[in-house]
């Protein structure tokens, strides 16, 4: 379509903010060329991001956390690029990987801009696997540094997530003694019953099938985190020998 090529054309020249006026023209464009209801205003306003803009933006996301730390590491990037490449199959993941190549590039992304327009299209449930992957980034070259974990907090915070769920992901990475309790949410001192309650309430959260989206690497993600609740949960018993 008209407004996709004219996107790609604006980024090619004066980058995302580019990218976004090109889109706009092109969707207009489209309109009067008879492209009926694939206006620019029903992509405003439907309630789903598509796969190819959800890519975008998730694209974007990472090349925020993989230079928050002011370098660009070379095990981080190959994360990107593995992730996508086993869930895509390589001839889509080398496209998509082409495109992050150009908006790593790039410095005028604007974190808050993207998650704005992310929470107007995805559910929580979504939101919260993408801070999973972004966490996966940041671990890749084998430390997860203090710069990264404060801009996933800051595009946590953009992305209207609890506080309490953004620790709980977080505990999935920077392990400490109190791991298992943090990922369930709950204090160390909690009752057994407190305990299964808790693993209840956030296996229902994190379910797989909670997370309502076409994008694969998310569905992924989801099933991952899934079963770092179920990992929680197995330890605590273990610990305390609940029956």
């Amino acid at each position: 379509m008209i407004k996709w090529l004219a996107a790609v054309v604006g980024f090619a020249i004066r980058g995302f903010s580019g990218a976004i006026l090109g889109f706009f023209l092109g969707s207009f464009l489209d309109s009067l060329s008879g492209g009926g209801s694939s206006t620019v205003f029903k992509d405003m306003t439907r309630s789903q991001v598509s796969p190819a803009d959800f890519e975008l933006n998730l694209l974007s996301l990472c090349s925020i956390v993989i230079k928050s730390d002011g370098s660009v590491s070379q095990q981080e990037l190959d994360y990107v690029r593995q992730y996508f490449v086993s869930t895509y199959g390589k001839e889509k993941a080398n496209a998509i990987f082409r495109t992050f190549n150009e908006i790593n590039k790039k410095h005028e992304i604007s974190a808050q801009r993207i998650c704005s327009y992310l929470n107007q299209r995805t559910r929580y449930e979504v939101r919260l696997q993408l801070l999973h992957f972004l966490f996966g980034i940041a671990q890749a070259d084998g430390a997860i540094r203090t710069p990264e974990i404060n801009k996933i907090q800051e595009i946590s915070g953009y992305l209207r997530v609890a506080l309490r769920d953004f620790e709980s992901i977080k505990a999935m990475f920077i392990k400490s003694g109190d791991n298992a309790y943090k990922i369930l949410e709950i204090d160390k001192t909690a009752t057994n019953d407190e305990i299964k309650k808790a693993y209840r309430t956030m296996a229902k959260k994190y379910h797989p099938d909670r997370v309502n989206t076409e994008d694969e690497a998310i569905k992924k993600g989801a099933e991952e985190k899934f079963k770092e609740v179920q990992k929680a949960y197995e330890h605590i018993q273990q610990q305390r020998g609940m029956v």
